[in-house]
Parts: structure tokens; C-alpha cells; sequence
């Protein structure tokens, strides 16, 4: 899901970075706890509300399973872990997404003896959590899951030796994950076909992996134009006789991201991107130059705003790096380390996620065993709202979206008569919450907020108004 605001504020890019907040660690125990190294998000949000998933050992020192913790305030406190999953075959290598209030957690089990994709879901933001379901069932292992909700339809690629050499498969649930299809084999050559990551926007569906058809390992590329039902042909993203391999991809609207990890120049961060959500590509862009590894990036993305993280080692040992582009890809700004340790330990396998203006990120840290961390920065994504009069209003007011109906983009205006805390959030029909658009303090005047329904399916949707004792709803109409 993605929310494209009118205009973004300016702010400074050094008062930005200086708001990242000390680092707060999510677990504390004996035993071993990781975040996923395929590049599958470990952390995803929506509003204040943080999700993170990772596996660890806690119980078992040979045995792992699926944690899940969350954070309410976006990040400024978090509550209890929640084990996912309670089986005597190890749970590993989780993937979230979250759309509204429904998260979406898969992961590689082996407790049906060899490795099987398993998914579980949250219908009421993290509080409580469904039954286990097996979405594979062979004798080979499938592994490596990518999850990726866009509406109502979730999307999980994964890596798969069904067919002996290793293979990308795909499938997806139309209903918030109740039911599934059957799987979809996305790749068809002798290579080995590995550590998928997947993307949606509306129909359109972006995976990418690593890919050994060439001689050595290539970025490949493939999309759905039509929610999963068919598949375009393979592209190949790079072409050099060096691997690169660990690619993630996101996308907002009809732009389309990728990193990976390239040995050409040593292990460095390579970025791509296309403008036509997939049909055609622009060149590399090389994002890390040190003599040092730079490995496991993952991106998110925030209308025009692209957030990568990524380990280094340019430091002596692995830190956690952060770098952001506040023009879709076209230039980024510098480098912003995120850990800072002793000779020794290190940080590894980092996950980005944002929602408003805050960027959350989480990652295992070996600087007292391994354990999960997170780092946010509350002002990190720089979208706002487009304030289009400075004159006080006589009153608050809250106007019809137009136009209406709408697709997939409509305007929201707003007259707030008083400074104060804001809040303007979009609800379906059944009252879940599924974007929310202003959640800050605002001075007197009119603004106005484009609100972005491409992630969304048609239907009526709900947009209320709250600040001080002033609340205000109105429906609008999304058509596709």
C-alpha cells in the first residue's frame, strides 16, 4: 500500500538524519535470534502500528521458531513477544506484509520433514493470530518465502526443488489469505533459480531473483499485469561476469525498484529501476563505493521517497547502513550508518519499512549474542500535505473528496481553525482502517492530501476527520 501525498515538505537533509533515535533491543535471551538474510521483510507497518517477525531458539538450542512482537506508537515502545509457531521441526526465514489491520507472516517449516512454505495471519493488527497453513506439500524443500499484500490479494513467491533444479514458484490468495490457488512455476531453465522477492501495486505483481542460467548468478525479472492469473517473460536486470544475487524489490504505482549485491567491484549495492512499471529499464546505479563488503539489501518505498538499507563492512566489522532518494530512484543522498560497535561484534540481515514520516528498521546484532534491534527516525520519510491557505478558517470543515468517484487518485481538503493534533485516516466498508494520510499536529489553514487508490479494489471507502472534539466522516467511491 501507498499513499502519494500533494507535494512533500522541504526539509533538511541534516536535521532529518540527526532524528535517528537510539537504537531499542526486541530481544533478550540465551539463545540465538535472526532476521531473515533472503531479504524478506522482517518489519512492515501501517500507521503507528509496527510489525516485526524474526525466529529464534529461545526454548530449544536446536530447535527454531517464528517470533512476532509490535509496537503501537510507532515504534516508541513495543509489547510482548508472540510465538507464531510451536512445532518440533525448525521455523525459519519469516516474510510480513501488512494491509489495514491485516498482517500476513510466511516462513520455511520443516516439520513435515523436509522444508514446506507455511503462512499464518492476523485479522486484528497483531493482537491475535489464526491457524497455521501449509501452502506447499512435495518431498523436495521449498524455501526462501517473499510476502507482499496489496489490498485484499496476497502474494508469496518462494524458492522451490520440486523439479530438481531450483526453481521460483508463486502463489496467491483474492481473499485476505482465507483461501489460496494452486502454485504457479514462475522459472523454467537448468540454472538454479533462488531467494525470491516479490512486490505488488493493484493487479501488478513484481518478482525478482537470483538466477544461474547464465554461467553465474544474474538479477532476473518477471511481472503479473493481471493480479497473478498470467506472467510475462523473464528479464535479465544484469549482465556481468561477476554473481549478483540478493535482489529486493518494492514499487509505488507504476515505478519499479530493485537492489541487489554485486561482485564486480568486490560485494557492492546496485540499484535499478523502471518507470513503466516494469515494461522497460533504466541503467545501474552503483549506491556503495569502499573497499569493503556491502551486502543483504532491502528497500522500501513511500510515493517519490526510496529507503535501502544494507550491512557493511567498511567499518572493520558488519554495521548496519541506511541511504534514501527523495526523487524515485533518480539521485540518492549519502550514506548513513546506523550501529556502531566494538572490533568483534556486528550487525546483519537489516529490514526497511515506513509508514507517514517514520522509517523503522530492524536487524540481528551480535554485540550481546545474537539478538533482534530496531532504529527508527520519526521524521526519516519526508511526505506531507500540501497546505493550500494560511488564512484561519472560521471553522474546521472536512470536504467531499474529488472527484468522486475516483481512479485511482482523488484529493481530500481539510480547514483546521485551531492548531492541533490531526488525524485523517481511510476505513473499508467493514470499518478496518486501511491508510492512514495525517497523523500530526497542523497549524491553523486549508490543506489538501491526494489520497492513492491503486492498491485498493473498487467499492466504498470511508474518510474521517478528527481534531480536538471535531470529527467528521465522508464516503467516497473508488472505480476500476
Amino acid at each position: 500500500m501507498f499513499i502519494t501525498f500533494a507535494v512533500l515538505f522541504t526539509l533538511c537533509t541534516q536535521n532529518l538524519f540527526s532524528q535517528w533515535q537510539p537504537d531499542t533491543r526486541l530481544t533478550n535471551f540465551a539463545n540465538a535470534s535472526y532476521t531473515s538474510y533472503n531479504n524478506a521483510w522482517n518489519v512492515a507497518s501501517n500507521g503507528n502500528i509496527v510489525h516485526t517477525v524474526w525466529w529464534d531458539n529461545r526454548l530449544d538450542p536446536i530447535n527454531y521458531e517464528i517470533y512476532y512482537k509490535r509496537s503501537t506508537d510507532a515504534g516508541v515502545s513495543w509489547g510482548a513477544d508472540i510465538r507464531l509457531t510451536n512445532n518440533t521441526g525448525d521455523s525459519q526465514y519469516p516474510s510480513v506484509s501488512v494491509s489495514g489491520s491485516v498482517v500476513h507472516v510466511a516462513w520455511q517449516d520443516r516439520r513435515d520433514g523436509n522444508f514446506e512454505i507455511y503462512y499464518k495471519r492476523s485479522t486484528d493488527a497483531g493482537v491475535s493470530w489464526g491457524a497455521d497453513t501449509r501452502l506447499t506439500n512435495g518431498v523436495f524443500d521449498s524455501w526462501h518465502p517473499s510476502v507482499s499484500v496489496a489490498g485484499s490479494n496476497v502474494n508469496i513467491a518462494w524458492q522451490d526443488r520440486r523439479d530438481v533444479d531450483d526453481e521460483i514458484y508463486y502463489k496467491r490468495s483474492t481473499d485476505e489469505g482465507v483461501s489460496w490457488g494452486a502454485d504457479v512455476r514462475l522459472t523454467n531453465n537448468a540454472g538454479v533459480s533462488a531467494i525470491p522477492s516479490v512486490s505488488a501495486s493493484g493487479l501488478y505483481i513484481h518478482v525478482v531473483w537470483d538466477d544461474t542460467r547464465d554461467g553465474n548468478a544474474e538479477i532476473y525479472y518477471k511481472r503479473s499485469t493481471n493480479g497473478g492469473e498470467s506472467w510475462g517473460a523473464d528479464t535479465r536486470l544484469t549482465n556481468n561476469s561477476a554473481s549478483s544475487t540478493s535482489a529486493s524489490v518494492v514499487v509505488s504505482d507504476s515505478v519499479v525498484h530493485v537492489t541487489w549485491q554485486d561482485r564486480r567491484d568486490e560485494w557492492e549495492i546496485y540499484y535499478i529501476r523502471s518507470t513503466d512499471a516494469g515494461a522497460g529499464w533504466g541503467a545501474e546505479t552503483r549506491l556503495t563505493n569502499d573497499a569493503a563488503s556491502s551486502w543483504y539489501p532491502n528497500l522500501s518505498v513511500s510515493g517519490s521517497v526510496v529507503h535501502i538499507v544494507w550491512q557493511e563492512r567498511r567499518d572493520g566489522n558488519d554495521e548496519i547502513y541506511y541511504k534514501r532518494s527523495t526523487d524515485d530512484g533518480v539521485s540518492w543522498e549519502s550514506d548513513t550508518r546506523l550501529t556502531f560497535f566494538v572490533s568483534g561484534s556486528g550487525a546483519w540481515n537489516p529490514s526497511v519499512a515506513v509508514s507517514g514520516t517514520v522509517v523503522h528498521v530492524v536487524w540481528n546484532d551480535y554485540r550481546i549474542g545474537s539478538e533482534i534491534w530496531y532504529k527508527h527516525n520519526p521524521t526519516g520519510n519526508p511526505v506531507g500535505i500540501l497546505s493550500i491557505n494560511s488564512e484561519v478558517p472560521e471553522k474546521f470543515s472536512l470536504s467531499q473528496n474529488y472527484p468522486n468517484p475516483y481512479n485511482p487518485v482523488t484529493n481530500l481538503e481539510f480547514g483546521i481553525s485551531k492548531s492541533g493534533f490531526v488525524s485523517l485516516k481511510v476505513y473499508d466498508v467493514q470499518g478496518r482502517e486501511v491508510s492512514t494520510l495525517v497523523n500530526e499536529r497542523l497549524a491553523p489553514g486549508t490543506y489538501k492530501v491526494d489520497f492513492n487508490g491503486s492498491n485498493f479494489t473498487s467499492g466504498v471507502y470511508f474518510y474521517r476527520l478528527i481534531t480536538g472534539k471535531f470529527i467528521e466522516t465522508k464516503k467516497m467511491i473508488l472505480t476500476k
